[in-house]
């Protein structure tokens, strides 16, 4: 059920304090907000970054970003969902299909190789909402 109330728009800087807010609960970590600041400002002015905010009457209530970039081993640009996140209290009302929509056709328009996600391990119940938004788990991803 998608609520009709939610807007999705490209994320500005006055909506910084509500992704902190975010990414925080996403990390389960408080971040440092100036060092967050500084590489949100940072994307927000680079063409390879896309920031969306989801939000209602009153507040945001998700965020989704995705970053694009040429890969020898694509032959060409790819892009790259980097965090996505829905307020508990807006899931499974279809926020995160809008988030995921916008940016789907984002990236599209941009003739991409393909539409890459990642998810951390501890999130496990994210493999079932990537795969009914239609991606396939196909690479496994090892960090140091």
């Amino acid at each position: 059920m998608i609520e009709n109330n939610i807007k999705v728009r490209k994320a500005n800087m006055s909506d910084l304090p509500a992704i902190y807010r975010f990414i925080c609960e996403l990390e389960d970590e408080v971040l440092d907000y100036k060092q967050f600041q500084q590489i949100f400002e940072e994307n927000l002015h680079n063409p390879n970054w896309l920031y969306v905010l989801a939000e209602d009457e009153t507040e945001g209530i998700g965020f989704i970003s995705l970053h694009t970039h040429k890969l020898l081993h694509h032959n060409g640009l790819v892009a790259e969902i980097q965090e996505f996140y829905t307020s508990k209290k807006s899931r499974g009302k279809g926020v995160g299909r809008l988030l995921m929509n916008y940016v789907i056709n984002s990236a599209q328009s941009q003739n991409v190789k393909s539409i890459e996600v990642t998810s951390n391990k501890k999130r496990a119940e994210n493999i079932k909402v990537y795969e009914s938004l239609g991606f396939k788990l196909t690479h496994n991803k090892f960090t140091l």
